[in-house]
C-alpha cells in the first residue's frame, strides 16, 4: 500500500463495511434456516419466500434511495443504513412467529438494497482512476467477509440455545461500527462539486490524494456536469443513453442469474440434498465454501486494474459454467456415485467459488459503479441495483421449488446454459474500463463509442 493513499484506503475500508453487512445478512439466512425449520415445520414455498424476503426489502431500498444519495450525498446515506441494519438485525432476532421474521427480513432487506448501490458509488467517486477497480472490489471483498463472518457465527451458535436468534442478532456489531465509522469520513469529491461546495471538495482530494491537481479534477467535473446540463431537458430519451443502462442491468442479470445467492443461501440445504447426513456438517463445509469466496476474491482486487476487467469476466464465467455443469451432473449420476456424490458436489461448488469470486462477484459492482453519467450516477446504479435484486428474489425463491420439482441435475444445468449467454453478452456489450476516468467513460457514450472500442 502506497502511504500516500494511506487515508484513501482507510476511508475505503470503512466504507466498505457496508458491504460486510450485506455478506453478512445473506449468508447468515443458510444456517439460521437449518434451525428455524426445527422450531417452525416450513414448507418449501415458506422456505423460499423466507429466504428471498429480504430481497424485497432490498428492491424497496434501491428503488426509493437514488434519488435520496444524490440530494443528500453519499455518506448521509451510509450512515442511515447502518441504523436500519441495527434495528432489523434485533427485531429478527426476537420475532416470536414467522411472519414477523419475515417482515423483519423485509426491512432489513431495505438497507440490504441502498447499502448495494450507495457504497460502490461512494468508492467510485472518491477512488483516483489507476486504483478505481481496486477500491470498488473492496466492497465485494467485503461481501464476501460478510458471508465469511455469518458463517462463522452459524457455526459458534449451532450448539446454543435459542442458535437461529444469536445467529440474527449477531449483525449488530458490523452496524455499530460502520456507524461510527462513517461519522469520521467525508462525502466524494464528485457529489460536493455538483452540489458547488468546490472548497469542500478540493480538501478532499487533497486529502485522499496529495500529488492530485484539485484545481483541474474539480474543473473537469464542472465541466461534466455541463454538457449533461445541456442535455438534461431530453435526457433519458438520448440513444446514448441507452447502453450505460443494457450494461448495467445485463451484468446484474449475469451476476445473480449464473446462480451465485442459491449457493450463499442454500448451501447447508445443498450438501444436505447431496448426501451431507447432519446440520452441523452441512454447516461446517458451508463454512468451508466462506473461506474460499473470501480469500479469492483477493485476487480481483489485485489483477482488476492490471489485467482489466473482460478478461475476468471471461475467465470467471468459463469457470462458472463448467461447475455448474459438473455439479448438475453430480445430481444426474447419484446413484452412480454413491457416498462420492457429496466430495463431487464440494468440488464443483468450491471451483464455482473460486471463479465468481474473483470475476462477476466484485468486477460486476465495478461496472456498474463506472458507466452511468455523473449527473444521474445515483439514480442510474439505484435502477440497476433494483434489477440484481429483482433477478436475485426471482432466483431465490424458485430454488427450493426448482429442486424438488426438477431435480438438482436440470436446476444447475440451467444456470450453466445461462452463463453461456452472459459470456456472449460480455463479448459484444460491456466495455473495458481499466485506466479510463469517469469523465472521459461518459463522453464515449455521449460519442457513440462501440462498447467493445472504449
Amino acid at each position: 500500500m502506497k502511504m500516500k493513499y494511506l487515508w484513501l484506503y482507510i476511508v475505503a475500508i470503512v466504507a466498505s463495511l457496508g458491504g460486510l453487512l450485506s455478506g453478512y445478512d445473506t449468508g447468515v439466512i443458510s444456517g439460521a434456516l437449518l434451525f428455524i425449520n426445527e422450531t417452525w415445520d416450513l414448507s418449501d414455498s415458506l422456505q423460499g419466500f423466507l429466504v428471498s424476503s429480504v430481497l424485497i426489502g432490498a428492491v424497496i431500498g434501491a428503488a426509493t434511495n437514488g434519488i435520496l444519495a444524490d440530494i443528500f450525498g453519499r455518506k448521509k446515506i451510509i450512515m442511515a443504513t447502518a441504523v436500519i441494519f441495527m434495528t432489523g438485525s434485533i427485531l429478527c432476532a426476537l420475532a416470536p412467529n414467522v411472519v414477523v421474521l419475515i417482515i423483519s427480513r423485509i426491512f432489513v432487506g431495505f438497507a440490504v438494497g441502498i447499502v448495494n448501490f450507495v457504497v460502490p458509488l461512494y468508492l467510485s467517486e472518491i477512488s483516483p482512476k489507476a486504483l478505481r477497480g481496486t477500491l470498488v472490489s473492496l466492497y465485494q471483498w467485503a461481501i464476501t467477509a460478510g458471508i465469511l463472518f455469518s458463517y462463522v457465527i452459524n457455526s459458534a451458535f449451532a450448539n446454543a440455545v435459542y442458535s437461529w436468534r444469536w445467529m440474527l442478532f449477531a449483525g449488530v456489531v458490523p452496524s455499530l461500527i460502520l456507524l461510527v465509522g462513517m461519522s469520521l469520513m467525508q462525502d466524494t469529491p464528485r457529489w460536493l462539486v455538483s452540489k458547488n461546495r468546490n472548497e469542500e471538495a478540493k480538501k478532499v482530494f487533497q486529502k485522499i490524494e496529495p500529488s492530485i491537481d484539485a484545481d483541474k479534477e474539480i474543473e473537469d467535473i464542472k465541466q461534466t456536469i455541463s454538457k449533461s446540463s445541456e442535455k438534461s431537458e431530453k435526457f433519458v430519451f438520448k440513444k446514448w443513453m441507452v447502453m450505460p443502462f443494457v450494461v448495467g442491468i445485463g451484468i446484474m442479470f449475469a451476476q445473480i442469474c449464473t446462480g451465485i445467492n442459491t449457493i450463499i443461501y442454500y448451501a447447508p440445504t445443498i450438501f444436505k440434498s447431496a448426501g451431507f447426513d447432519s446440520n452441523i456438517t452441512a454447516i461446517y463445509a458451508t463454512a468451508g465454501i466462506g473461506i474460499i469466496n473470501f480469500l479469492m476474491t483477493i485476487v480481483a482486487i489485485y489483477f482488476t486494474d492490471k489485467l482489466g476487467r473482460k478478461p475476468l469476466l471471461y475467465l470467471g464465467l468459463t469457470g462458472v459454467m463448467l461447475s455448474l455443469f459438473a455439479l448438475g451432473t453430480s445430481f444426474a449420476f447419484a446413484d452412480v456415485l454413491g457416498s462420492y456424490q457429496k466430495w463431487v458436489a464440494v468440488g464443483s461448488l468450491v471451483t464455482y467459488i473460486i471463479f465468481f469470486a474473483m470475476s462477476l462477484g466484485p468486477v460486476g459492482w465495478i461496472i456498474v459503479s463506472e458507466v452511468f453519467p455523473l449527473k444521474i450516477r445515483g439514480i442510474s446504479m439505484s435502477i440497476c441495483t433494483v434489477s440484481n435484486f429483482a433477478f436475485n428474489f426471482f432466483v431465490v425463491a424458485s430454488f427450493p421449488i426448482l429442486l424438488h420439482r426438477i431435480g438438482g441435475a436440470w436446476t444447475f444445468w440451467i444456470f450453466g446454459f445461462v452463463s453461456i449467454l452472459c459470456i456472449i453478452f460480455v463479448y459484444f456489450c460491456v466495455p473495458e474500463t481499466k485506466g479510463i476516468s469517469l469523465e472521459k467513460i461518459e463522453e464515449n457514450w455521449i460519442n457513440n463509442v462501440n462498447p467493445r472500442n472504449f
